[in-house]
């Protein structure tokens, strides 16, 4: 299981944010969050809280407990139970374009009905 300091630079540098813009957002010194990422200081409660809004995850990915999150690009990791993202966009392209149009349809309903 991955470290909070490992997922929240992994996020950090998938989408090629700067420490500095981080700990702006956190309202911390850059040295602060670097030592969040490095290991060096313990990641308050609240910073995990604002993260968790800033990289639209849920707490409970950037704890471990959870393996996906929306906008992942990892495509081989586990995205529910056994399965990758891979394995759910390799079924989706078998599928005639009729059939993909309604998944996108019903993919929409779901969404809305949330």
């Amino acid at each position: 299981m991955k470290e909070l300091r490992m997922i929240i630079r992994d996020l950090r540098e998938d989408r090629d944010i700067k420490q500095k813009t981080i700990a702006e957002y956190l309202g911390v010194s850059q040295q602060s969050y670097s030592n969040y990422e490095n290991g060096h200081r313990e990641i308050p409660i609240w910073a995990v809280t604002k993260l968790a809004k800033f990289y639209e995850v849920s707490i409970d990915y950037l704890l471990g407990m959870e393996e996906g999150y929306a906008g992942s690009t990892n495509l081989s990791g586990k995205y529910l139970g056994d399965v990758t993202m891979h394995d759910v966009v390799y079924d989706i392209q078998k599928l005639n374009p009729q059939n993909r149009r309604d998944l996108l349809k019903y993919i929409k309903f779901l969404k809305q009905s949330e």
